[in-house]
């Protein structure tokens, strides 16, 4: 099973100024979220940020709301009900008067056309990024792990949270490995510009 563009969406999980500077590798997991919005922006992945309690954490790194669709402020560990209006459209009214024709005569509503793939990164894996995937999971997305864009203040902390994320059935991949899969072939027509974003 490959990562699909047309079906993917990426979530970018709280990487706040006030935190970022107390989390392991925090260099590194910033510059692959941004290397992840930058393919998600280029290939037209919707994008979206969260900000846990933003007035004691502070905002996003300034590099990561340019590139992304929108960035929701939240006070819950988990952002999945935050996110839940923008991941799934809303569902489609009934048309016409077709209620009145015996059941039968009815046709079933077409399922909704969706992006049934998050693609996940953020801070503290153990926290906040482990609360999202797993509510996402109880939502039946599929959820996409990106490892070395994910941190917590510890890696104790943040390995376990990915023992119990690929446990809980997430899939657990990196940066490289969304961006190639997105993309799919050297032949895709924004290929270069994909390739300068990883290298």
């Amino acid at each position: 099973m490959l990562l699909d563009t047309d079906e993917s969406q990426l979530v970018l999980v709280d990487y706040q100024q006030r935190l970022m500077p107390a989390i392991h590798d925090g260099a590194a997991v910033l510059a692959n979220a941004r290397r992840l919005a930058g393919a998600a922006r280029l290939l037209e992945v919707p994008s979206w940020g969260t900000e846990q309690n933003p007035a004691g954490l502070g905002p996003l790194d300034p590099s990561l709301p340019p590139l992304l669709g929108k960035v929701l402020p939240k006070m819950s560990f988990a952002a999945a009900q935050d996110l839940a209006p923008h991941l799934r459209p809303p569902a489609r009214a009934p048309q016409g008067n077709a209620r009145s024709l015996p059941r039968h005569l009815q046709k079933a509503a077409a399922p909704e056309a969706g992006r049934n793939s998050v693609v996940l990164a953020g801070c503290e894996a153990h926290v906040c990024l482990l609360q999202t995937a797993l509510e996402l999971l109880d939502d039946e997305f599929d959820v996409w792990v990106v490892t070395d864009a994910c941190s917590s203040r510890t890696e104790r902390n943040r390995d376990a949270a990915f023992d119990r994320l690929a446990g809980a059935g997430c899939e657990l991949v990196t940066t490289e490995m969304v961006v190639f899969e997105w993309l799919r072939s050297c032949e895709h027509p924004r290929f270069r510009e994909a390739l300068a974003l990883v290298k």
